[in-house]
């Protein structure tokens, strides 16, 4: 049987053992299972490899047999003006995306909120969702053929009103601009599913309650529904501060080229020039571990915050 207990507010709390969860929810732990053993051996295994940070590793000796070196390579992470460029340009490249980028799918979502038609409304979240399912490849392939030099629309649109053509891959200040608008128009549907969530468990008598009171659109927007949204919102936001050092690689290494490294070089394809085209796996490592303690510094960081500010956090 189920043994029930009193909390301190007089709540009763189940105290049921967790081997009968498990009895009783069997099927769920199933389905859950081929994740949880993918995310450990493509995860969690494969940190092991982290001991390269700490050696000069060779292939041919191994894990154990390589020569230890300590903190050498991160001693040379300090002193590397192409590491500081890439850190720099990765910090400068997330802030960006985070003030630009974070507030447009809440706001598309409030959009869609107000949209009273439903078959309208249906169609126009089907058309802001198709970009993200769209390959990065096509994505990108999409935007040199729109902004190409010869025959592209937007530099034939700019040489109709007289302007010079702009070669917008091969000059260093176009890259961010780019990168942040093409990520917005491509993940801005589907990251709006997640508000337009929250905004469906709002109360509805609540609406009901500020209409009978005379509250305008704005008012109920400002006072029930962006409240409403905020326990989401705040841990949608822990996670994208926490994400300011990491950058969407595979979008970046279709687009940069050596001409715009002092824009568009950040620590990934660093790590990647480094690793696997200087063959120094071991530097590289150290350059990744580097980068994850700083990522999940700020993630705590950014948690307490929230923690000491509002009500929502993480843990």
């Amino acid at each position: 049987m189920k043994k029930l207990r009193s909390g301190k507010d007089g709540a009763v709390l189940n105290t049921m053992p967790f081997s009968s969860y498990i009895k009783a929810s069997w099927p769920l732990y199933i389905m859950v299972l081929p994740g949880i053993i993918s995310f450990i051996i493509f995860s969690y295994l494969p940190m092991y490899g982290l001991v390269m940070a700490f050696q000069n590793f060779k292939p041919a000796l191994g894990y154990f047999n390589s020569p230890w070196i300590g903190f050498r390579n991160f001693e040379r992470i300090l002193t590397d003006p192409l590491f500081m460029r890439a850190f720099k340009n990765t910090l400068i490249l997330g802030l960006q995306s985070l003030l630009i980028g974070f507030p447009a799918p809440i706001l598309l979502a409030l959009l869609f909120n107000e949209v009273k038609h439903s078959a309208y409304k249906r169609l126009t979240q089907t058309i802001s969702y198709m970009p993200y399912f769209i390959s990065t490849v096509i994505v990108i392939g999409i935007i040199r053929d729109l902004l190409g030099m010869n025959d592209g629309v937007i530099n034939n649109i700019i040489a109709s009103f007289g302007g010079a053509k702009i070669s917008f891959f091969a000059e260093a200040q176009w890259f961010r601009p780019l990168y942040i608008i093409s990520g917005i128009w491509q993940g801005i549907g589907y990251s709006s599913i997640i508000y337009l969530a929250a905004i469906s468990g709002i109360n509805p008598e609540l609406y009901e309650a500020a209409v009978i009171d005379g509250a305008g659109r704005i008012k109920r927007v400002a006072h029930i529904t962006i409240p409403g949204m905020l326990p989401t919102v705040t841990i949608l936001l822990i996670f994208a501060v926490s994400g300011i050092i990491g950058s969407d690689f595979h979008k970046i290494l279709l687009m940069y080229s050596p001409i715009t490294y002092s824009t568009s070089d950040v620590i990934s394809t660093y790590v990647y020039r480094v690793g696997l085209e200087g063959a120094n796996p071991s530097y590289a490592s150290a350059v990744g571990l580097f980068n994850s303690v700083i990522a999940l510094f700020i993630l705590a960081v950014t948690n307490l915050f929230a923690k000491k500010v509002g009500e929502t956090s993480l843990w």
